[in-house]
C-alpha cells in the first residue's frame, strides 16, 4: 500500500524536488538542502508548516522569509503543480511512495541520528517498517572478483538466518551480492540507492521481495535521477544510520565512496560499530580502516556467532564511551518523531546537564551514546530483564543504566514491566 502524499510533502517537493520529466531540467533553481533547512527554521519561528505555502495568499509568509530566499523564486517553484501531479502519477504507477521529514512515517532512525542532515524528502518502495529494524550494513567496492562476491553472498545468508535485516547501497559488486544472499535466504533487505530507484522498483529480481514485504528501497534523490558520484557519497551516511553494525568487505585506500563513508563514521558520526574484513587479501584500505578504529571481522560461522559478535561490539562501544566520561543523558527522546520544522525544545535543567573539568560537555556525544545503547538493548531485551541484568550486559553502573532505561521508556522503545520490575524492548 502506498502512503498518501501529504500536503507538507507536496510543498517540500515543489521547493526541493527536480520532478524529472523526460530530459527537461527545472526552469527555476531548486532550494538546496541548506536553503530549505534555513527556510524551514523560519517557518517554524512563524509557527507555520510547509503546507501553509499551498494556500491562496502566501505573500506575507514569503516576505517574512525574504532573507533566506527571494519570494519570486519560491512562487515560481510553488507554481509547478502540474509537473508535480504528472510526477506523482508516474511514481504511483511504479509503486513508489514519497514522504518528508514533516511526516510521522519518516524513519525515526534517520531523524534521531542525522538530525537536520536527514533528507527533506525520501522516495521509496516496499515496506516502510523495515527501515526501523536496524540490522547489518554491508558495504564495499564495485569491482571485485567472483570469489569475493560469493563470500559476500554468504554474509547476506548469515544475516538472514540470524533474523537481521541486511542494509546496503544497491550498487553492483559487494552491495548487490550481500543483498542477493540475504534475499535468496528469505531475509529482509533495505537498499539505500543513490540513483535509478524508478528502474529498481520495476526490476524482475526485486519483484518478489517487494510483494512479500521483505524488501524496501529508498533514495533521497528523484526516482528517475541517474548516477552521480556526489549522490553516491552522500547516501553512505543513510546506510550507517539505519544499521546496528556495519561490515566493510573491501575498500580502496584513501579513495572511493566506501573509504569516505567508513572514515566519516569512524572519525565523526559513530552511528554504529564498524567491522572490516581482514586477512592476507584484505588490501591496504581495509588495513588502514582497522588502524583508524574499526574492528576485525570475526568471520562468524553461524547466526548465533554473528549475533554475539555484533552485540559484543556494540557493548564495547558503550563501555569505551562511558570510560571517556561522556554525558549521562540525551536531552531529546529518540523515538518521538518531530520534523525539523517542529524541532523539540532543548531542556536546560541543571540536574540533566553535567560539566567536565573544562566546564563543558558534549550533548551530541551523549545522543550518539544513547543511540548506541538503544541499538544494543532493542536486541538484548527481547526477553524481560532487571536493572542488574541490564547493567551486567552493558558492563556499566546501575545508576547510569537507570538513566538510559528511563529515557528509552519515555521514548517508547522500551516498556517497563512490574512484579518484579523488569524491562523489555517493544516490538518494532
Amino acid at each position: 500500500m502506498i502512503p498518501p502524499l501529504t500536503p507538507n510533502s507536496q510543498a517540500i517537493l515543489l521547493l526541493t524536488g527536480p520532478l524529472i520529466a523526460g530530459r527537461n531540467a527545472a526552469a527555476v533553481e531548486l532550494l538546496t538542502p541548506g536553503e530549505y533547512n534555513r527556510f524551514a527554521k523560519v517557518l517554524k519561528e512563524l509557527q507555520r508548516q510547509p503546507s501553509d505555502l499551498l494556500g491562496q495568499d502566501v505573500s506575507g509568509i514569503l516576505e517574512d522569509c525574504r532573507k533566506i530566499v527571494e519570494p519570486t523564486r519560491v512562487k515560481q517553484l510553488l507554481d509547478r503543480g502540474l509537473l508535480l501531479s504528472q510526477a506523482v502519477d508516474n511514481w504511483h504507477a511504479r509503486s513508489i511512495w514519497v514522504i518528508s521529514r514533516a511526516d510521522p512515517s519518516y524513519p525515526k532512525r534517520l531523524k534521531s541520528r542525522l538530525k537536520e542532515e536527514s533528507p527533506a524528502i525520501l522516495y521509496g518502495c516496499g515496506d516502510l517498517e523495515l527501515l526501523e529494524r536496524g540490522g547489518l550494513a554491508v558495504v564495499g567496492s564495485r569491482h571485485v572478483d567472483d570469489s569475493l562476491l560469493e563470500y559476500t553472498e554468504g554474509i547476506g545468508r548469515l544475516a538472514a538466518n540470524a533474523g537481521m535485516t541486511l542494509v546496503s547501497g544497491g550498487a553492483r559488486g559487494i552491495d548487490q551480492a550481500s543483498m542477493r544472499g540475504a534475499s535468496l535466504a528469505g531475509g529482509s533487505v533495505v537498499g539505500v540507492l543513490s540513483d535509478s530507484l524508478q528502474r529498481a522498483a520495476l526490476a524482475r529480481d526485486n519483484r518478489e521481495g517487494l510483494l512479500d514485504g521483505r524488501l524496501a528501497m529508498i533514495s533521497p534523490y528523484d526516482p528517475a535521477a541517474g548516477f552521480n558520484v556526489g549522490h553516491a557519497m552522500q547516501r553512505n551516511k543513510l546506510i550507517y544510520a539505519l544499521a546496528d553494525a556495519a561490515l566493510v568487505v573491501t575498500s580502496d585506500f584513501k579513495k572511493g565512496g566506501t573509504w569516505t563513508g567508513a572514515v566519516e563514521q569512524l572519525d565523526k558520526l559513530k552511528f554504529c560499530p564498524i567491522f572490516v574484513r581482514t586477512g592476507s587479501e584484505a588490501g591496504k584500505g581495509n588495513e588502514a580502516l582497522i588502524r583508524r578504529g574499526a574492528s576485525p571481522w570475526p568471520e562468524p560461522k553461524s547466526s548465533a556467532m554473528l549475533k554475539a559478535a555484533i552485540e559484543n561490539s556494540a557493548s564495547s562501544l558503550v563501555r569505551e564511551a562511558w570510560q571517556e566520561d561522556l554525558p549521562l543523558v540525551m536531552e531529546a527522546p529518540l523515538k518521538n518523531s518531530y520534523a525539523p520544522e517542529q524541532a523539540p525544545v532543548e531542556a536546560t535543567s541543571a540536574s540533566t546537564i553535567a560539566n567536565d573539568e573544562n566546564g563543558e560537555r558534549s550533548d551530541e556525544s551523549a545522543k550518539l551514546l544513547l543511540a548506541t545503547v538503544r541499538s544494543l538493548l532493542m536486541t538484548g531485551l527481547a526477553k524481560p530483564a532487571t536493572v542488574d541484568e541490564v547493567a551486567a550486559m552493558l558492563e556499566v553502573s546501575k545508576p547510569q543504566v537507570k538513566v538510559w532505561l528511563g529515557k528509552l521508556v519515555e521514548s517508547g522503545d522500551i516498556e517497563k514491566l512490574g512484579r518484579p520490575l523488569r524491562y523489555r524492548a517493544k516490538r518494532q
